[in-house]
């Protein structure tokens, strides 16, 4: 809450009004006193709080808490707040329940019979509730995939997982083996998987509503852990169980628009994968296939992702002609060396489908900016042996030179974007010790949804 939000709190209590020098409401401050025995927690927003500041505060309550709320806890939103901040504070409520602790011998502490009453001038109040409650699942389940072990999240488990929501919600759910990938031309995204013993699983999820106006089709990158390959990466191999973040992403954005019912055709593909290394394994200087009938050299097998996004990417265009196209991928170093942890890198070939994901980015605190994808990118992806290469090998323009391989695949799809998200869907952050997934691109791809259907019904 903001200084002018204060006044309205200080007539509930009971006790004398609190000093500016003890709580002013500023962000990321709060303050707890009790009150006719109740423990009161005031947190501080500053005073034009953004939807992102508004979720991680009151994540905070329970993550920072757990032994204060036992049986019930009462929020009370200020006049002021907007239904947008309301459910921001709400969501943030719900994450705070989340733990990463699966395997801990003393189990984390559950919520599950935690009473929670809302007190807010919103009519729609009950309405807002409830949506809360599914985006912040769809959240959770975005950060469960990430932070759980490879030797859990595996392809099969995640074809598992988009069967098991074909069976609760109104989505159809197609998963390829190997046999069946071979014999539908997904020879770049079978090459990736060919030194695994854990079979690739390339998976479709066609989620439809009788009143859309809109096709949207979702890519997410699904490598469950990357060893690199024959070129085997030499630091941080014990975080790439993250490389599937774009998969988490897009299976939880499929998730939620089920569970709300958004009146859009969606079709989502998760290429899934593991990168590994043994005698089958794809070979650096090899020459692959690919779906979209195009040769590629392997410069490096590390550059895995864009293989089996483009065969992704093919398969979804040739066979589904959504209106809009979009790819999440943890992709290339190159994009946290140009913006570190602060926002995705952008690449995309329409200007509205440009400012509309960057603004609804904005809307939620996932931000993303955009990098050129001039024709002159892709003369670095020349190759003298096949098509293309998978690689340029230099060290200038790597994220860029990396989209400009996948907009080879997109058959000249005229409404296509590509979020390199390697830096915004696994970090640091004040809620573990250790870097758990963000949910990346949910929050995002909702808000953009949204905002496009709203277009259209006008």
């Amino acid at each position: 809450m903001g200084e002018e939000n204060l006044s309205t709190m200080k007539e509930k209590l009971v006790q004398s009004p609190l000093s500016k020098l003890l709580f002013s409401g500023e962000k990321d401050s709060s303050y707890s006193l009790e009150s006719e025995g109740r423990l009161v927690l005031l947190l501080g927003l500053g005073k034009e709080p953004e939807y992102k500041t508004v979720e991680t505060a009151f994540r905070r309550i329970l993550s920072k808490n757990q032994k204060l709320a036992e049986s019930g806890l009462s929020l009370d939103f200020p006049a002021t707040f907007t239904p947008e901040q309301t459910e921001a504070g709400l969501i943030g409520l719900i994450l705070g329940t989340y733990s990463i602790g699966f395997y801990k011998k003393e189990k984390p502490k559950s919520f599950a019979k935690l009473k929670v009453e809302v007190h807010s001038a919103l009519k729609n109040i009950d309405e807002l509730v409830e949506r809360a409650e599914k985006i912040a699942a769809a959240k959770m389940a975005a950060f469960e995939l990430v932070d759980l072990p490879p030797n859990k999240i595996t392809p099969e488990y995640l074809a598992d997982w988009a069967k098991d929501l074909g069976k609760k919600n109104k989505v159809n759910v197609k998963v390829f083996d190997t046999k069946k990938a071979k014999s539908e031309g997904l020879e770049a995204f079978l090459a990736v998987g060919r030194g695994s013993a854990r079979e690739p699983k390339f998976i479709i999820l066609e989620y439809r509503h009788p009143k859309a106006k809109f096709h949207l089709g979702l890519v997410g990158k699904g490598v469950t852990f990357d060893t690199g390959g024959l070129n085997v990466k030499t630091q941080g191999m014990h975080e790439m169980k993250s490389d599937m973040g774009g998969a988490a992403a897009v299976l939880a954005t499929t998730k939620l628009v089920a569970d709300l019912g958004l009146p859009i055709h969606l079709t989502t593909i998760v290429p899934a994968v593991e990168n590994a290394v043994d005698k089958d394994a794809y070979l650096p200087s090899e020459v692959i296939g690919s779906h979209a009938g195009l040769s590629i050299e392997v410069i490096d097998t590390d550059a895995e992702g864009r293989l089996i996004l483009a065969d992704g990417l093919s398969y979804l265009v040739k066979n589904y002609q959504p209106d809009q196209l979009i790819n999440l991928a943890t992709l290339t170093g190159s994009s946290i060396g140009t913006f570190g942890y602060q926002c995705a890198a952008l690449f995309t070939n329409d200007g509205g489908l440009s400012h509309g994901l960057q603004q609804a980015g904005e809307g939620v605190g996932e931000r993303s900016w955009p990098l050129p994808i001039w024709e002159e990118y892709a003369r670095e992806m020349d190759s003298e042996i096949a098509d293309i290469k998978n690689y340029h090998g230099k060290p200038f323009a790597g994220a860029i030179t990396a989209a400009k391989f996948l907009q080879a695949f997109t058959h000249g799809h005229a409404a296509w974007a590509h979020l390199d998200i390697a830096g915004v869907s696994f970090m640091d952050g004040e809620f573990a010790k250790t870097k758990t997934g963000t949910a990346y691109g949910v929050g995002l791809l909702l808000k953009y949804m949204e905002g496009y259907i709203g277009k259209t019904e006008v």
